[in-house]
């Protein structure tokens, strides 16, 4: 009776890989319904980028994507992603090698008995310093180097891989939505409407403010429920394989090395390197793992770790991702099958004229929820703003609604399912670098969703009403 009981809940619970290829199955099905249409690309000789010409939309000849094709966009979609995939490998085997040095382990218990007591304060200092680097420099990708470290030391703390991931995660996330001078969403947005760049920030900084605080609350909430009862964690039964294999003590006395700090100084030389990259030359997976790579070696070094000791810990380290890492790939078959079969612009021409037919109290809504719509197929910031704002700029001002309101309608629609859906790579290779589950996630930040979109709503018709400008 038991074993049947226990049968049926593991088929409510299908696995990631199962979910996504439903998924995939669902989009090919798509290519045999929705007609096909492509937009006419042009240069924007201003900005030198390639944006969509929104009269120029046209239908061509269907092109559905067949089983055999269906099956074919998963290797195209692991091709596609292998910068992310391997990006997921390096860094995980590089932090592999830093672990085995002692030194996070021992930084950790120094963090846990300074914070006795005071454990919950993790919470809002490191949310609000990863909301920083999603606010002013669109950090996404680039956080996802800090998600082992926030792991551990909230394991150590009596909280779990999911409050862990919440530091990085969703406090650079309530930066990234707000976006008050992001290079990759605001400033591109702007850019193409034709708007002074980073115009429009005060409204911005209070939709900070409001989401890191609702965020805070959210995590926090959560993060004292299962403080209190481990059992009630999302990721019990992964908790208990991660504690069962961690013999860390909080009251050991063990001590900081010398070659501890030498191994802490490397890691903050090395992320001060990576953010001077990124803010200045543009630095991006590659130039970033390569970092991380040498910080690996360097630690290894440090530690005395002979060369084959180094990379059995690497492999050791990239072994323990492989499924998290594989996701990535499979995700992005479902946009490799609404391009191959041609939809994807068609999804967009037809949202687009929905929102054209409302009146302007529920267009601007309208506008909000079909960039919520579009981001499901391009959830690249920059990349939907050069897809979408060339459409809505022209039918914003059609409609009376301001330039500055349709890039804050793209901000949010772009911004806050990133940190749900299947399709954005960056979300995928940050539950695998954390071992868990998207299913697990889902049902973790599913409301916190709901509430940051009903945020969203609330702002964009405030920004509506006031006129959001300057035009």
């Amino acid at each position: 009776m038991n074993f049947n009981a226990k049968e049926n809940k593991v088929m409510k619970m299908p696995h990631t890989y199962v979910i996504l290829f439903c998924i995939i199955i669902c989009m090919a099905l798509l290519t045999y319904i929705i007609p096909a249409g492509e937009y006419a690309r042009v240069k924007d000789e201003a900005t030198g980028r390639t944006i969509v010409d929104p009269s120029g939309f046209q239908n061509v000849e269907s092109n559905p994507v067949n089983a055999f094709g269906l099956f074919k966009a998963i290797p195209k979609g692991m091709n596609d992603a292998a910068k992310i995939t391997f990006f997921i490998f390096i860094v995980a085997g590089a932090f592999q090698i830093i672990t085995s040095t002692g030194a996070i382990e021992a930084g950790i218990l120094k963090v846990s008995k300074v914070l006795k007591g005071n454990e919950q304060l993790l919470i809002p200092i490191f949310m609000f310093l990863f909301s920083l680097t999603g606010a002013f420099m669109g950090f996404g990708e680039e956080n996802m180097v800090f998600i082992p470290v926030a792991i551990a030391l909230s394991r150590m703390l009596g909280y779990d891989a999911i409050v862990g991931m919440s530091l990085v995660t969703i406090g650079g996330a309530c930066g990234f939505n707000s976006a008050m001078m992001n290079p990759f969403t605001v400033g591109t947005a702007q850019g193409i409407a034709e708007l002074p760049l980073f115009s429009g920030i005060g409204l911005r900084f209070i939709v900070w403010i409001v989401l890191l605080i609702v965020s805070i609350v959210y995590v926090m909430k959560y993060a004292k429920k299962i403080r209190v009862n481990p059992e009630l964690s999302i990721v019990a039964d992964i908790e208990k394989m991660e504690k069962d294999s961690n013999t860390v003590d909080l009251n050991s006395d063990f001590k900081l090395k010398g070659s501890h700090y030498l191994v802490f100084l490397t890691l903050l030389i090395g992320f001060a390197i990576i953010v001077f990259g990124v803010y200045k030359y543009e630095w991006y997976i590659n130039e970033i793992a390569a970092v991380f790579l040498a910080m690996g070696v360097i630690s290894g070094f440090i530690g005395r770790m002979g060369p084959n000791v180094m990379a059995q810990e690497f492999v050791n380290g990239a072994r323990s991702i492989v499924f998290g890492a594989l996701v990535v790939g499979i995700a992005r078959g479902i946009l490799i099958v609404a391009q191959d079969g041609k939809i994807l612009d068609s999804i967009i021409y037809a949202l687009a004229s929905i929102i054209n037919s409302f009146p302007k109290s529920i267009s601007v809504l309208g506008m909000y929820i079909v960039q919520i719509i579009i981001n499901f197929f391009i959830p690249s910031g920059s990349g939907q703003a050069a897809a979408t704002m060339p459409i809505m700029v022209p039918l914003s001002d059609i409609l009376g609604i301001t330039r500055q309101t349709a890039v804050l309608c793209f901000q949010f629609g772009d911004g806050f399912t990133n940190s749900i859906i299947p399709t954005a790579s960056t979300l995928m290779a940050s539950l695998s670098l954390a071992k868990i589950p998207y299913e697990k996630w889902v049902k973790y930040i599913g409301k916190l969703m709901l509430i940051w979109m009903g945020i969203g709503a609330i702002f964009v018709l405030i920004a509506n009403v006031i006129s959001y400008g300057p035009f």
